[in-house]
């Protein structure tokens, strides 16, 4: 059995340790502390210690029990015996004058619950075996109160309870428990003056509709004769058809009627000899209560200025209908329960909504008074909203039906479905539109695993780490030959074309400490890489070309680093070539904000020469001061976290990730989570390839063991849990693809346009294969800047690896062309590629493969239709033929004229005409040309408006390709 102390067991029991010492030392349980254990018998001696000081739980209240039988009248002339039966618990008040609001109990048997109750009262029995009518009267009208305060006096755990309830609680908790009281009784004090508000505005509601049904009531008091009355007037003493006696519902009934209204004061005691569809005098029960019990009478309601008082000669009328208001009113399972489940009967009513045969408005009118219902303000509800939602959730969260919220979208040019998914922002204008409060939800992820481990981390000490250092600049300016020196290596030699193409991680040691480097490519399609390589960088040495000066892409290696604030240390490159400016230079980077320190900035220059060697200690001296000065501190026996730098599909060994080392140390072994990849580190290697088995902060490894070829630039850390690293990698796929579904716009009413003109865009389709991530990201991103208006390029599928056989086939199902970059197909491939007639194309530099798509979109452009003049003809003759029409006689005097080319008709520098040749003829032969120079007759076709000296000008239309 587990033991637990005390502190534990008074966290259990919501007492504080102390006040849980004191009543063990009263129970006699001896401890000191709150770090002491508890046994089973000190926890049974401290409880039967307890019941002791709190006494007996005392009954709160009085059951009486009332059970009736009567005689229901069914349609075939039989009768149906109907025993009920009821159970009422009176509370019982703690003051004895407030022992008179049991009064209205009184007329049902008492006697046998009181002696269940409490076994002292005798006079109760007595009333059972006498039921004489005028003592329970009595017994009504004043009730004594001296057997109730014997019988509470009876028990006198009282002035024991108060002290023990103050011994338990703190005065704060006596406080705030005599405050919820005062308030409860504030709100029933409130509930019940609304709820008078309520029946006087129904009483007054139907004496209005009372008084417009029946304009004429006094007419009809004659047709009650007296005799009739007495018929069905006072029984003799004896018969059960009467009235009973107070106090008992199963004696022979006196003389009398209970079917006449009752007296005041109670709703349920015989009525006086009369008619019980009459009126009832004060005491109507369709009153409010007074405050402190809900079954007594209620008083009389208040007049009702316009209402017509019915006679009593209509009230006791023989012939009334049946489903008058008095059945409804009177003998009922429960008076004060209403919409209670009553009787069935054929011809009869229950007394709720059951339909019967006679009455059927009235009834159903009487029966539809609800009880008051406090008037409500629309509810606003705050929508926590995921990233996706269906529309039936979206429709729970707001507790409205799914249909408004399809309407709503509707609205908004949106067809959906019930199970159709929605993203967060259009989520949350919907329920913007639909009057609530949209909230963005923090979603309940296993991401948060993450954070609850990194605040959980122990404080570890930070040390002193070497810098990491971004070489960025414009392509062809020197970047990786200045590396090159700096590693004594030959990268710029091995790189295709001679440009770099991939981020390339290396560290280099010098005499003064060890500086990691980061290469980036300069070419504009490498915009992505140069941002994440000055994200994870800490010093940017810009590299510019001292011949050639600012480009583009040094003012976008500037802006890149002043958007990560970083500091940036500038290398003035190629300094001994014989057109250098470093003057101009200078002036060009002040012009974006990179000042120099002899100018009074802060930016350090400095002149080198990568090819000649030149003053390359000089920079990395000031990489080292600028490092010195930033105080570079990391934890190092910690759990690594990092940044992918670059990743790729290797054929041997899988996905490969470069991972640059922030924080702490990578050990072989470890289980990494970068974004969707996750696994266990197989291999480790630096950037020579040798295989390592640690790296400490800024260091560049690269990692085998990865589920998947993870984004470049996606934050890395190690998990103690496999498990753990596995869920969260799911979790994020999921969510991922759930986005990006929740996004497709297909069915938006804005993109309906864009939609109808599709079919006149051409496309062309590309599946893209690279060598590394980085790679097929710009080599995409490049590719589709070139798309316009006429066609545009659609990338169905890029990744990196091999091209592999599940690519050609999405290529012959979709017509796409299938571009390699730095990748070769594999045999399968590459035969089911020529079968099929599948194009793949093979690139190892940017520049080729975007030019040959360029060209490939201009030859999917429409031809553009440009004019050519061929040449002017003279008019000089015109020669009227009849059935024929008027034949020119001309001199082709510019050019030359063709019989397949179309005419202008100009008459005084104004065009007239424009059609094309019926014939044309030289002498009396037919001919397709006539140059300049020669005679020709010639007739237009459907025109014969001509004159002498009108002129002719030959011209056709060319079509002429067109070039992005």
């Amino acid at each position: 059995m587990v033991l637990t102390n005390v502190k534990q067991f008074a966290s259990e029991m919501n007492l504080t340790p102390e006040r849980l010492l004191e009543q063990l030392r009263a129970a006699g349980v001896s401890k000191r502390s709150s770090d002491d254990t508890l046994s089973a018998q000190d926890k049974s001696q401290l409880l039967d210690y307890l019941k002791r000081s709190h006494g007996a739980r005392e009954d709160s209240g009085i059951t009486l029990t009332r059970k009736s039988t009567s005689e229901v009248k069914k349609a075939d002339g039989g009768t149906v015996t109907v025993e009920t039966r009821k159970k009422r618990v009176v509370a019982r008040p703690e003051d004895a004058p407030r022992v008179e609001a049991a009064k209205p109990a009184e007329p049902a048997p008492v006697a046998a619950p009181v002696v269940e109750a409490k076994p002292e009262p005798k006079p109760e029995p007595k009333v059972e075996i006498k039921p004489e009518p005028k003592p329970e009267p009595k017994v009504e009208v004043k009730p004594e109160p001296k057997p109730e305060p014997k019988v509470e006096a009876k028990p006198e755990p009282k002035p024991a309870v108060r002290p023990t309830v103050a011994s338990i609680l703190t005065p704060e908790e006596i406080a705030a428990r005599e405050a919820e009281e005062k308030r409860q009784a504030a709100f029933r004090a409130r509930q019940e003056a609304l709820m008078r508000e309520k029946i006087e505005r129904e009483e007054r509601r139907q004496a209005a509709k009372l008084a417009a049904s029946q304009p004429a009531p006094v007419v009809e008091a004659p047709r009650a004769p007296e005799p009739a009355r007495e018929e069905r007037g006072p029984r003799p003493a004896g018969d059960n058809r009467g009235p009973r006696p107070a106090g008992d519902n199963r004696g022979p009934r006196p003389a009398g009627d209970n079917r006449g209204p009752r007296p005041a004061g109670d709703n349920r005691g015989p009525r006086p000899a009369g008619d019980n569809r009459g009126p009832r005098p004060a005491g109507d029960n369709r009153g409010p209560r007074p405050a402190g019990d809900n079954r007594g009478p209620r008083p009389a309601a208040p007049g009702v200025p316009g209402a017509p008082a019915i006679p009593a000669t209509v009230a006791g009328r023989p012939d009334a209908k049946k489903g008058g208001g008095g059945k409804k009113g009177g003998d009922r399972w429960d008076d004060n329960k209403k919409g209670g489940r009553g009787l069935k009967t054929k011809g009869g009513d229950a007394g709720n909504d059951w339909k019967s045969r006679g009455g059927k408005g009235r009834h159903k009118q009487g029966n539809n008074q609800h009880a008051f219902q406090t008037p409500t303000e629309p509810i606003i509800h705050e929508v926590l909203v995921p990233e996706t939602i269906t529309v039936a959730e979206l429709a729970h969260k707001m507790a409205v039906k799914a249909v408004e919220v399809i309407k709503a979208l509707m609205k908004m040019g949106m067809m959906v479905t019930i199970n159709q998914v929605l993203d967060q922002e259009t989520a949350m204008i919907v329920v913007e539109e639909m009057g609530h409060k949209p909230k963005a939800a923090q979603a309940d992820d296993p991401e948060a695993y993450l954070d609850v481990t990194d605040g959980a981390t122990v404080e570890v000490v930070e040390q002193s780490r070497s810098p990491v250092v971004t070489v960025m600049g414009h392509v062809d300016h020197g970047k990786t030959s200045l590396l090159d020196y700096i590693r004594r290596a030959k990268v710029a030699a091995g790189e295709a074309g001679g440009i770099t193409q991939h981020i390339g991680a290396y560290h280099v040691e010098t005499p003064r400490g060890m500086i990691t480097f980061l290469d980036t490519p300069g070419h504009e399609a490498f915009t992505a890489m140069r941002a994440r390589g000055a994200k994870a960088t800490d010093i940017v040495v810009l590299v510019v070309a001292a011949d050639d000066g600012v480009m583009p892409q040094t003012i976008e290696a500037i802006h890149h680093a002043k958007a990560a604030k970083v500091p940036i240390v500038v290398a003035v490159n190629k300094i001994d070539k014989v057109g250098a400016n470093i003057e101009r230079i200078r002036q060009e980077l002040v012009a974006h904000e990179v000042v120099p320190e002899d100018w009074g900035g802060d930016t350090q220059f400095v002149e080198v020469s990568a090819k000649m060697g030149t003053n390359i200690d000089g920079l990395l001296e000031a990489i080292l001061l600028q490092a010195e000065v930033l105080e570079l501190k990391a934890p190092v026996d910690s759990l690594a976290k990092g940044i992918i730098v670059e990743a790729r599909l290797d054929k041997g060994r899988g996905p490969v990730a470069t991972l640059l080392v922030q924080s702490g140390t990578l050990k072989k072994g470890d289980v990494v989570l970068a974004g969707t990849a996750f696994g266990r580190v197989r291999a480790m290697m630096d950037e020579n390839g040798k295989a390592i088995d640690a790296a400490g902060p800024a260091i560049p490894v690269e990692i085998l063991g990865l589920s998947d070829v993870p984004q470049a630039g996606e934050d890395t850390m190690v998990l103690a849990d496999e498990k753990k690293a596995r869920e969260i990698a799911l979790f994020r796929a999921g969510k991922f693809r759930d986005v990006r579904l929740a996004k497709q716009q297909a069915s938006k009413l804005e993109n309906m346009f864009a939609q109808m003109t599709e079919g006149e865009v051409q496309t062309l389709s590309l599946i893209i294969k690279a060598d590394v991530q980085g790679s097929y990201e710009a080599l995409a991103g490049s590719l589709q800047k070139l798309s316009t208006d006429e066609v545009r390029v659609s990338i169905l599928h890029s990744g990196v690896g091999g091209i592999s056989e599940s690519d050609i086939n999405l290529a012959i199902a979709s017509k796409a062309i299938v571009i390699g970059f730095n990748t070769r197909s594999d045999a399968a491939a590459r035969k089911l590629a020529e079968n099929e007639g599948v194009d793949i194309r093979y690139y190892s530099i940017i520049y080729d493969a975007v030019d040959e798509v360029k060209a490939a979109l201009s030859g999917m452009l429409a031809p553009e239709k440009k004019e050519q003049v061929l040449g002017t003809v003279e008019i000089r003759q015109v020669i009227t033929v009849s059935k024929v029409g008027n034949i020119a006689g001309c001199m082709v005097t510019d050019g030359m004229i063709k019989r397949s080319a179309s005419v202008r008709l100009i008459r005084n520098h104004v065009v007239v005409h424009t059609g094309e040749l019926e014939s044309l003829k030289r002498f009396k032969d037919d001919v397709k040309e006539v140059k300049q120079g020669y005679e020709c007759g010639l007739m237009l076709k459907n025109f014969n408006d001509i004159q002498e000296g009108d002129q002719l000008e030959a011209f056709e239309i060319v079509e002429v390709a067109r070039s992005l």
